[in-house]
């Protein structure tokens, strides 16, 4: 796998905050991107600790989505915050799961993260739409560990 900081150009970075600018024109729901080299316990378990280190469980609605990369590791972890777990079945996380293996299988990881963003946005968006005031409570920029 690439290392950390040829992961991503600068050039898809911005894409991906891009996409997730635009996906949440459309929900209240706060989406973070985390890209670490590797991942050397319970993946899981890391990508909670990176939600809390990003204070991503500070949203008024609890609607934050975080979605973790280890890429020694070639694993990602979608973790979505109470207020999300309660509102969405089970086939919202499949379906966003889905969406960045298909094309991180392909080795296009940028297409991968877009895919991921912009249908956590859509789901997010039935349960958590955009109202007038909403503000964005989170930073959009890709986090690195």
């Amino acid at each position: 796998m690439p290392h950390l900081e040829d992961f991503l150009t600068k050039e898809e970075e911005q894409e991906i905050v891009d996409a997730i600018r635009i996906a949440e024109h459309e929900t209240s729901g706060e989406i973070r991107v985390h890209i670490e080299q590797n991942c050397d316990m319970d993946v899981y378990e890391h990508a909670l600790e990176v939600f809390h280190y990003l204070k991503m469980d500070n949203t008024k609605q609890q609607n934050g989505v975080l979605i973790y990369v280890a890429v020694d590791n070639k694993t990602f972890v979608i973790y979505g915050d109470k207020g999300i777990n309660d509102a969405v079945g089970e086939t919202f996380w499949n379906s966003t799961r889905d969406k960045i293996a298909s094309q991180f299988k392909q080795g296009n990881f940028k297409q991968g993260l877009i895919d991921g963003v912009t249908e956590a946005g859509k789901v997010l968006s039935q349960y958590f739409p955009w109202e007038h005031g909403d503000t964005n409570e989170l930073n959009n920029t890709i986090s690195k560990g």
